[in-house]
């Protein structure tokens, strides 16, 4: 056995030790009375004693005999009237001691066990500041070691809030929330689903808004980072018209036109490389039938004076006829013989063994397409945004773009309770 094994051993157990004394009975010893298990802190003979002791023990700056006191006073007075304050006082005091884990644990109890309780509305409060903390980068803790962020922690803190408190104030926006946990993981359509059931659930909430335009931001940010996919394409551009149309008052319709713009324009790119994949393949045909539709979607747009540009070299190169892709016409006489010559000139530069002179290509500057869409920065930093793009709901101001953060626990952290 390594020499190092017992000293891993028992650096393992010193650290659960504080663990198990959290879970410790509450036992009665004659000469004793009530206490704590393995704690030398006493329980008082009513829920009325017990809380003073609790808080005198809190004011004294004993945070740690506090802690254990309130505990104690949930266990052993669970259905008196001063178990939910304790329940929340425990919950305060992790919290203060910045192991937000087991806070939100804490304050989450008090919503199954006190649904009734008056202070449920700051439980919950505190539970949304907490569960703001992991969306926004606070590190779980294992064994009192910060590790990674986690998204999926952040997400299921949020499910919490809206499972045990759906008609709290904070459900709409905890709902919201789910979905940009989800967002940040890259699970694009479970993040539309929780969007989804913002606006299904919680219509008249002014979030409701902000989630129906966030649906056509993922499904455009779908579109824009995976393979071009025209069914996602337009599923976006109907999210974000039906968001203008819903709300025409909201302060993000302009960049919800803009967005619509952009994703238009990326679906004629899409055409004209379409159309440039033919052309430069010599399947002149399919080409120009490309090359037409481009210039239909978007009329005027640099993509569509290349397209016209294109097409008229083609049919100067061999004949209009020769391009058509509808049923041939009723000819006779020269008309025809000249129509045969062009298209076997088609044919021939078509075949895949052609080794002629290359295709001759348009001779004309042609501006890039639009780039990809401009929408709302995201955690993985897509980039700058214009600057009509309004901040997500649920906190102050910030420039275009950015999420505000809560600001973070002092690196110096006060002593930990001792559990």
């Amino acid at each position: 056995m390594s020499k190092t094994a017992p000293l891993v051993a028992l650096t393992l157990l010193s650290l659960l030790m504080p663990l198990s004394q959290v879970n410790a009975a509450v036992v009665y010893r004659s000469d004793e009375g009530w206490t704590v298990e393995g704690d030398d802190t006493a329980v008082a003979g009513s829920a009325a004693e017990q809380m003073k002791k609790a808080e005198k023990l809190e004011a004294s700056g004993n945070d740690s005999g506090a802690y254990k006191s309130y505990k104690a006073l949930v266990k052993r007075f669970g259905q008196s009237f001063l178990a939910p304050k304790a329940q929340r006082k425990v919950g305060m005091l992790l919290e203060k001691h910045h192991d937000y884990d087991k806070a939100f644990y804490a304050y989450n109890s008090y919503l199954t066990k006190y649904p009734q309780g008056e202070d449920f509305d700051a439980v919950v409060d505190s539970m949304f500041k907490i569960a703001k903390l992991f969306l926004e980068g606070q590190k779980r803790k294992v064994f009192g070691v910060p590790v990674g962020p986690s998204m999926q922690r952040a997400q299921a803190m949020f499910e919490s809030i809206v499972k045990n408190a759906p008609f709290s104030k904070l459900a709409p926006l905890s709902q919201f929330n789910v979905g940009q946990a989800l967002e940040k993981q890259n699970d694009y359509p479970k993040a539309i689903e929780a969007y989804q059931a913002v606006y299904t659930k919680y219509p008249n909430d002014p979030v409701a808004a902000d989630a129906l335009y966030q649906v056509g931001y993922v499904r455009a940010k779908d579109a824009r980072e995976g393979s071009y996919d025209p069914a996602t394409n337009r599923k976006a551009r109907e999210a974000f018209e039906d968001f203008t149309a819903r709300y025409p008052n909201s302060e993000k319709v302009a960049q919800a036109n803009e967005n619509i713009r952009n994703l238009e324009g990326g679906t004629n790119k899409n055409i004209l490389d379409i159309a440039k994949f033919y052309d430069k393949t010599r399947k002149f045909k399919s080409a120009v039938i490309y090359y037409n539709d481009v210039i239909k979607a978007q009329p005027g747009s640099p993509e569509a004076e290349y397209a016209k540009g294109r097409i008229e070299a083609l049919k100067n190169e061999y004949g209009e006829d020769a391009l058509r892709a509808g049923p041939e016409r009723t000819e006779t006489g020269n008309r025809a013989l000249e129509r045969r010559k062009l298209q076997a000139k088609v044919d021939t530069v078509s075949r895949p063994d052609y080794v002629g002179p290359p295709v001759a290509e348009l001779k004309q500057k042609v501006e890039t397409a639009p780039a990809k869409p401009k929408l709302r920065t995201s955690p993985d930093n897509l980039g700058p945004v214009p600057a009509v793009e309004p901040p997500l709901p649920g906190g102050e101001t910030k420039p275009a773009g950015t999420l505000p953060l809560t600001p973070a626990p002092p690196e110096s952290e006060p002593p930990k309770l001792n559990q």
